[in-house]
């Protein structure tokens, strides 16, 4: 097996990433263009496509990782060979490991034959994946405080309005996130995350057309006090990226939220809002909205 020569991540890349990630129903809400594009300087994404397989590679100090490589089933014991000879090739003293694998491709490390793998359950990066219909009417005593929620912000804000993302918008979306941020870094002074969140989101809206995203906001006397947007992730999934608001503003969370999905996702039958990262409120604020079922994803690393 030759050298593979691997290539950092660009805008231009999204078309050959599109086709792979829609030849297949993946369920992992990062195997969207847009993820790997957002998180491409702090993770040092790297990329290789061969014999109708896609391969990406973050690369930091101490890891070497591969991430779960996409293409027919078939192929994936071929794959995890030539993965790990790419590792071999480029790790150097870096320590190798796929990173958050959906389960399917778990099974595949499970019975590969010429190595042997630890592979352990990642709990805080689970996708938490809801029905649609549920976040939009909020029936029923399961929902009765989101509901609650949500008619105080309406009764408080008669005048507020839900728009789609334009790029009218944008610079409204820009000036909220500021804000945000400022909040969150005063509160997390140390939370490297949110600047790197922060860029990763101006970027998206500097591309916001030519990532055929799908973006909500909720305006109240013409200013952003929300904005989320996301897009579809399989056949009858969409993921939902990034949601942000004044939480000042009793209730507006509850807004965007069902608004968003009323207005641009009534016609999937999930909503994938992503992982919680252990973050203990992130963690109770997405039970609080009732999953229909978690998305595990694994770590592996040679035995």
């Amino acid at each position: 097996m030759g050298e593979i020569k691997l290539q950092k991540l660009t805008c231009t890349d999204k078309a050959t990433f599109d086709k792979y990630f829609g030849s297949r129903y993946c369920e992992h809400s990062g195997y969207t263009f847009t993820n790997f594009f957002m998180w491409r300087k702090m993770r040092d994404y790297r990329w290789t496509a061969e014999d109708d397989v896609l391969y990406i590679f973050s690369i930091n100090e101490e890891t070497f990782a591969a991430w779960q490589p996409i293409g027919a089933a078939e192929k994936m014991q071929d794959a995890i060979t030539k993965i790990l000879h790419i590792a071999e090739e480029n790790r150097g003293d870096r320590q190798f490991k796929f990173l958050t694998v959906e389960k399917s491709f778990a099974e595949e490390l499970e019975k590969y034959p010429h190595a042997k793998f630890n592979i352990t359950a990642e709990r805080d990066r689970f996708d938490y994946v809801y029905l649609a219909q549920d976040l939009i009417s909020l029936s029923g005593r399961k929902f009765h405080r989101k509901k609650n929620h949500l008619n105080a912000f309406k009764k408080e804000y008669p005048d507020a309005k839900y728009l789609p993302i334009t790029e009218e918008i944008i610079p409204k979306c820009r000036a909220e996130l500021d804000i945000w941020v400022e909040a969150h870094k005063r509160a997390n002074p140390d939370d490297l995350f949110i600047g790197y969140e922060q860029a990763a989101i101006y970027e998206i809206f500097d591309h916001f057309d030519a990532f055929k995203l799908k973006g909500g906001a909720i305006l109240i006397n013409d200013k952003v006090v929300a904005f989320t947007f996301g897009e579809r992730l399989n056949s009858d999934t969409a993921v939902i990226h990034v949601e942000k608001a004044d939480q000042n503003i009793r209730g507006v969370y509850a807004a965007i939220n069902q608004s968003f999905v009323e207005h641009e996702w009534s016609d999937m039958i999930y909503i994938n809002r992503e992982e919680d990262m252990g973050i203990e409120g992130l963690r109770q604020a997405k039970d609080s909205y009732r999953p229909v079922k978690l998305i595990e994803k694994f770590n592996a690393t040679l035995a």
